[in-house]
């Protein structure tokens, strides 16, 4: 190739309209909605007492706090997808779930009796929790992290857990609509857990692929 048809090549392709990052992330949320959502139903599907559990609050809650998360999660990845991101200037948003979490904890301490606390607890679904919430996670932290590619970012392990986060968010949200354990206890434990692994299993995606 000529010089000058380098350089009219490369006019072009800067010239031609990209879709913003932001739009690009959004549409990534998208898809990784639609992956979660088909990988739950094929392989779990909610809970035969749905209705009826959706008029309790501990049943709402795990829902407000997964979904919270989530969006806060979001919002992190956005801001590291830049070159010049502070992620301090965001990050603080990622305690509202937490902060929710612990508010649901207090309620349940003091309103059940301190012999039912283990058994909440460790509740009757752990291991489907931590094998089901990064199985149905892994799809969408895959669709994020392609989807940062097309940032810029400087720190690409936080970039990748922050990913890890949001996926993680999403996952234990369908999963939520599964789990028949419904105690702050357990979902402070378990899902946290289970969310955890993927937070680091975006990370060290986050060093390999996001990359210069």
């Amino acid at each position: 190739m000529e010089t000058n048809d380098l350089i009219k090549a490369i006019a072009r392709d800067a010239a031609a309209p990209r879709l913003s990052l932001g739009l690009l992330l959004l549409g990534a949320c998208g898809l990784a909605s639609v992956i979660a959502a088909v990988v739950f139903s094929t392989l779990l599907g909610p809970r035969p007492d749905f209705a009826e559990a959706a008029h309790t609050t501990r049943f709402l809650l795990k829902f407000v706090i997964t979904a919270t998360l989530a969006v806060t999660a979001l919002f992190q990845v956005a801001e590291l997808a830049r070159p010049n991101s502070r992620p301090r200037r965001r990050g603080a948003l990622l305690a509202i779930a937490p902060a929710i979490l612990l508010a649901a904890i207090l309620m349940e301490i003091a309103t059940i009796p301190t012999a039912e606390w283990g058994a909440r607890l460790v509740g009757t679904n752990s291991l489907i929790c931590l094998t089901m919430i990064p199985l149905i996670g892994l799809g969408p932290l895959a669709v994020l992290l392609a989807a940062l590619r097309h940032g810029a970012t400087t720190r690409p392990g936080l970039a990748g857990a922050a990913c890890g986060l949001l996926a993680g968010g999403l996952a234990a949200t369908f999963y939520a609509a599964h789990c028949f354990d419904d105690s702050p206890f357990f979902v402070a434990t378990w899902y946290s857990l289970a969310i955890a692994i993927l937070t680091l299993a975006g990370a060290a995606a986050g060093r390999l692929v996001l990359r210069w």
